[in-house]
């Protein structure tokens, strides 16, 4: 299908603002991958972010033509959480390889669909964990998993910022809500630091006097493991930023800050302390948006399983699911015993030098995220 030099040709599907801020700047990054099309239903959009970029419209009306258009290998797929089914699923269905943004779906059912469709279909899916390709996130991981700080204990993670009830994200429920957005990361960190999955979720919800989010708009999540781990995270739409997680070993431990973010000037760093004292690890701003889009973009070229599958993404839904759920009860909920097929590997993290990215005022007809 491919030659050597062909590029797989993306479409993104939703030009909100992670896609103007930073996937779409992101791929002029990589070597293998190039955008073709542009799905949006905002004709500013459709005329002024096309022509940035050189490539074709297409209303979100159109769609199922595109993708038997001939036109693009894959979609990257942005748009609101809620709307992930509706167009993974025909992608999916048709041949189309998705790059879908976290968290995969809205519900656990949803995600399960999406993966029946990439099962049937045959074509790739790949859940843009983009920290699972940033070189700082894997170090630590893979010294997790080899045994450098000893048997794990403890996790405890702060990711908040303040958010625009007006934004897409600050009325949309649960689902469009800090847990999904936000929780995702130290969710997947701590699964993937630890290498387990939880057995056990009880969360903790406030509404902030004053903000008029329709959803907990801060929770406290404590997260139960098997072989005496426990985690705890709180995220955040209503307070200022914040960004860390503290993993405690046996024989060590480490505090990781910046821990989840992105940027031109975001390096993912950590300190490490053990008896002997304290040495810090830093690592240089990637692109990790063309991360990874290089790595999945390899995978498809060279007809390789993406660690990040649908697997990957329903793992974490699971979780979200049962916050929500110990939310609604008020209760700790019991999660079936779970294990993953596959883990970061050292070789995913890749060192694409950043791309500029615009400013919220630079962007295209969005309602800005920050408040």
């Amino acid at each position: 299908m491919f030659g050597h030099t062909k590029k797989v040709r993306y479409a993104v599907v939703g030009g909100g603002q992670i896609s103007q801020q930073a996937f779409m700047p992101g791929v002029a990054r990589t070597d293998n991958s190039e955008m073709t099309a542009l799905v949006t239903g905002d004709p500013v959009k459709a005329d002024k972010l096309a022509k940035l970029y050189g490539i074709k419209a297409w209303s979100y009306d159109d769609y199922d033509a595109l993708l038997k258009s001939g036109e693009i290998d894959a979609v990257y797929i942005a748009t609101p959480n809620f709307l992930h089914l509706q167009y993974a699923v025909p992608a999916l269905e048709a041949g189309i390889h998705v790059l879908l943004e976290k968290p995969m779906a809205s519900s656990v059912a949803e995600a399960e669909q999406i993966i029946a469709a990439q099962q049937k279909g045959g074509a790739k899916l790949m859940i843009a964990y983009r920290l699972h390709n940033e070189p700082g996130t894997v170090d630590m991981i893979t010294r997790a998993r080899n045994g450098d700080f000893g048997d794990l204990r403890s996790f405890v993670s702060v990711f908040a910022q303040n958010v625009a009830e007006a934004n897409s994200r600050g009325h949309n429920g649960y689902w469009g809500g800090p847990v999904p957005d936000m929780g995702t990361y130290p969710l997947n960190a701590v699964r993937n630091l630890f290498g387990r999955e939880p057995v056990s979720v009880h969360a903790v919800g406030i509404k902030s006097p004053g903000r008029g989010f329709n959803f907990h708009d801060t929770v406290a999540v404590t997260l139960g493991f098997a072989d005496a781990r426990i985690a705890q995270f709180t995220v955040s739409y209503a307070t200022a930023s914040s960004e860390f997680f503290e993993l405690v070993g046996t024989e060590a431990s480490i505090h990781a800050n910046p821990a989840f973010m992105f940027g031109p000037k975001v390096g993912i760093a950590y300190v490490e302390r053990t008896a002997d004292g304290s040495k810090e690890h830093s690592f240089d701003p990637v692109e990790q948006f063309g991360n990874e889009t290089q790595y999945f973009s390899n995978c498809i070229l060279k007809d390789l399983h993406p660690e990040a599958d649908g697997e990957e993404g329903l793992m974490d839904m699971r979780v979200l699911a049962a916050i929500e759920q110990s939310l609604e009860k008020g209760e700790t909920i019991t999660l079936a015993p779970a294990t993953r097929s596959r883990r970061v590997e050292a070789d995913q993290a890749l060192k694409l030098k950043p791309a500029k990215q615009p400013s919220e005022d630079e962007m295209i007809s969005i309602i800005p995220q920050s408040a």
